[in-house]
């Protein structure tokens, strides 16, 4: 953690929310808000947009635990979860929700960086895995929607796929558009007729 982060802390006892402060504080001169309890956590991190958030959730109830892990926006940062008893259940929940990382037996000074890094690490990693999701999701429903533009073309001129196809490539490069927005295109025109 070589550059200055915004981390956010959520801790009820004090005198353990300044040991992870203090254990903070060596790591390099972070901007460290804590938040003595979950309430209001949604609205402090849409007002901090922290790049971390710490979570000593101790004996949590399952609702408790989804309710912190939701409003801390563990899809668009680390959210590090420390908890003080084993449970399969919660675990399941908090990784489910997106928690990055989380750790059973409470905090430790000791443990803050070597988690950090993990949870850090592990959230791009699945940053990474959704935008490939979403990107080949996205090709997925050009290609069903070119594959129909093709259909309509066919059945309209008598066209071959590979003539419907070269036809739907020339036109768009001729409009100077996507090749999927001018499916789109004569998809919803082909529609309109029926």
């Amino acid at each position: 953690m070589k550059t200055a982060l915004t981390i956010i802390i959520v801790e009820q006892d004090r005198d353990r929310a300044m040991m992870i402060v203090d254990a903070l504080k060596e790591l390099g001169e972070h901007s460290i808000h804590v938040i003595a309890s979950g309430t209001g956590l949604a609205r402090r991190v849409a007002e901090l947009r922290p790049d971390l958030v710490l979570i000593h959730a101790g004996d949590p109830s399952r609702d408790a635990m989804e309710e912190l892990t939701l409003a801390a926006g563990p899809l668009e940062r680390p959210v590090a979860m420390f908890v003080d008893r084993a449970d399969q259940g919660l675990t399941r929940a908090a990784i489910e929700a997106g928690v990055s990382a989380y750790v059973v037996d409470g905090l430790r000074a000791d443990r803050i960086r070597p988690i950090l890094d993990a949870a850090i690490a592990r959230f791009h990693v699945f940053q990474r895995i959704r935008s490939e999701l979403a990107a080949t999701r996205a090709a997925l429903e050009e290609r069903k929607l070119i594959d129909r533009a093709k259909g309509v073309l066919m059945r309209a001129k008598g066209l071959s796929e590979e003539e419907a196809y070269a036809l739907l490539r020339k036109s768009a490069m001729d409009q100077g558009k996507k090749l999927a927005e001018l499916a789109q295109a004569l998809v919803t025109a082909a529609d309109l007729l029926k």
